[in-house]
C-alpha cells in the first residue's frame, strides 16, 4: 500500500491498543482500532473481553455518534465478516459510513482469510493492507492464534534456566534454584498468559510441582490458571501428587502412550485428570499427536517447562516456536550434569535451527535470552 507517515502513526497506535486485550480475549486474537476523520482521531478501541464487542465496534462507539462519512479506520487485524458471539465487524464499518479501511495483518482462519476485505471492497470501501515492519508487528501480537489457525496445534514457548556452562541441573538432579527470584516471578507471569503449562513425568516426580501462576491478577479479579499437562507415557504420576490433588479445581491433562496400564490411566481419570493417548512410532511423533489433541481441545498456547528429555522431543518434533532462557551467574561443571535439551538433535551444524530474532535483557542477576524460531 502507498501509506503516509500519518497512516503509519495511526496503524502503529492500533497495534499498540491491541495488546491491551492480551490475556482477556482467548481464544480470540487481540485487535486494536483507530477511527480518523479529517486528520483527527475521533475514536479508539480494542477487543477487551471474550464475547464482548470487537475492536472496530468499540472504536466506532467511542466516536459518540459523530458523522463518519469519509472516515478511515485503522485495524491491526482484518475485520471479521461472520457472526459468532458478536455480529460481523464489516457490517459495523459499512453502517458507520467509513470509506477507507487500513489493515495491518491478515486473519488466517478459514472463515475469514480475506473475505471481510472482499466484502468491503465490493461495497466501495477503499482497502489498504500494510506490509513491512507494521505487518510483522501485528502478526507477532497473535502468534498463538495464527499457528492454531494454520496447523490446529498450539504455539509452544520453551522456558528454561541454565548456568554459564549451559547446565540445568547437577549430576544428582538438583536444580533449585538456578534462576533468581525476579526471574521466577517473570516465569509465573508467562504461566498466566498461556493456556497450558507442560512438563514431563521426570520433572513431576522430582519436584512435585503445582505449575500454577502464583501472582496477583493486575485487574484485581480472579487469575485464570493454565491447564497443567504432564507427558507421562506409562501413567506413573502419583495420585497423591499436588497436580492430581488439585485436578478437581485446576484442570490437569496427563498424556500417556499405548503402553500405559489401563488401570493406572483409569485411576488418574477417577481422580479428576483428563487422560489422552498420544500415538506414533517415536517420541517426536507422539509430541505432535498430543499437540493435535490439545489444539482440538482449544489450547492455543503452551509454556514448555521441561525437563530436558521432553524439551528435546519437542525440538526433534519441530514444535518449539520461541525460546526464553535465563542465564544465571553460576558454574556447575561435571560431564553428567543435565543439559537443557536432549533428544536426538542434529548431526551437522548446518542442520541446526537458527533463530529469526534474538534479544537479551538483564533480570536481577540473570540474563534473559529470548529467541523467536518461527513466525506464523
Amino acid at each position: 500500500m502507498q501509506r503516509t507517515e500519518t497512516d503509519h502513526q495511526h496503524l502503529s497506535r492500533a497495534i499498540d491498543l491491541a495488546t491491551r486485550g492480551r490475556g482477556q480475549v482467548h481464544p480470540n486474537p487481540v485487535v486494536g482500532a483507530v477511527v480518523v476523520k479529517d486528520d483527527v482521531v475521533v475514536g479508539e478501541g480494542w477487543h477487551a473481553e471474550y464475547g464482548g464487542p470487537h475492536a472496530e465496534v468499540n472504536a466506532i462507539s467511542a466516536c459518540d455518534g459523530a458523522d463518519l462519512t469519509g472516515a478511515t479506520i485503522y485495524v491491526s487485524l482484518e475485520p471479521c465478516c461472520h457472526t459468532g458471539k458478536t455480529g460481523p465487524c464489516t457490517d459495523a464499518i459499512l453502517q458507520a459510513g467509513i470509506s477507507r479501511v487500513v489493515v495491518a495483518s491478515d486473519d488466517p482462519t478459514e472463515k475469514a482469510s480475506g473475505r471481510g476485505l472482499g466484502i468491503l471492497r465490493d461495497e466501495g470501501v477503499v482497502v489498504d493492507v500494510a506490509g513491512g515492519e507494521l505487518a510483522a508487528r501485528a502478526r507477532l501480537a497473535n502468534q498463538a492464534f495464527r499457528k492454531h489457525a494454520r496447523t490446529g496445534r498450539p504455539w509452544v514457548l520453551f522456558k528454561s534456566a541454565m548456568t554459564l556452562d549451559g547446565k540445568v541441573a547437577t549430576r544428582t538432579g538438583d536444580s533449585k534454584w538456578i534462576s533468581s527470584d525476579s526471574s521466577r516471578a517473570l516465569a509465573h507471569k508467562w504461566r498466566a498468559s498461556v493456556d497450558a503449562v507442560v512438563v514431563g513425568i521426570g520433572t513431576a516426580l522430582a519436584d512435585d510441582p503445582q505449575l500454577t501462576a502464583r501472582i496477583e491478577d493486575p485487574s484485581g479479579g480472579e487469575l485464570r490458571q493454565p491447564r497443567r499437562v504432564v507427558f507421562d507415557a506409562t501413567a506413573r504420576l502419583p495420585l497423591d501428587s499436588k497436580l492430581v490433588q488439585q485436578a478437581p479445581e485446576i484442570p490437569l491433562t496427563v498424556v500417556v502412550s499405548r503402553a500405559a496400564p489401563r488401570s493406572a490411566a483409569d485411576a488418574l481419570e477417577s481422580a479428576g485428570a483428563d487422560v489422552i493417548v498420544a500415538t506414533g512410532e517415536h517420541e517426536p511423533a507422539r509430541v505432535r499427536s498430543a499437540l493435535d489433541q490439545l489444539g482440538e481441545a482449544g489450547i492455543h498456547a503452551v509454556l514448555l517447562e521441561g525437563g530436558p528429555h521432553l524439551a528435546g522431543a519437542f525440538l526433534d518434533a519441530g514444535e518449539i516456536d520461541e525460546v526464553r532462557l535465563f542465564l544465571a551467574p553460576l558454574l556447575l561443571g561435571g560431564s553428567k550434569a543435565r543439559d537443557p535439551l536432549e533428544g536426538e538433535g542434529v548431526e551437522k551444524i548446518s542442520e541446526a535451527l537458527r533463530a529469526l530474532t534474538l534479544d537479551c535483557e538483564r533480570v536481577a542477576d540473570d540474563v534473559l535470552i529470548s529467541a523467536r524460531l518461527r513466525e506464523w
